[in-house]
């Protein structure tokens, strides 16, 4: 059995500037992610360089990355409408 707190997963949801894309994703390190995010290797193609992701407008945490995969996919999932009311509870500005 896992002791909590001993394992620390986070989907979040980025987005650019004007606040036209959202991109969801998972990490075990949420800070240093963000940094990674925030300071992409000259040339990068990566999606969130492309499009200038770089604010973070929401986060959940888990202890597990299981639940942290699935919860991921179920974002992921989710229209436009139905990702921006889940930011709005967490994030009302």
């Amino acid at each position: 059995m896992k002791t909590k707190g001993t394992h620390n997963y986070y989907v979040y949801i980025l987005t650019n500037k004007a606040k036209t894309v959202l991109y969801t994703g998972v990490t075990n390190n949420l800070k240093e992610r963000l940094h990674y995010h925030n300071n992409p290797l000259p040339f990068s193609k990566v999606f969130t360089a492309k499009y200038k992701c770089f604010y973070i407008i929401y986060y959940e945490h888990f202890f597990e990355i299981e639940r942290a995969i699935k919860r991921e996919k179920q974002i992921k999932g989710k229209n436009r409408t139905k990702k921006e009311a889940l930011i709005s509870g967490f994030n009302p500005t």
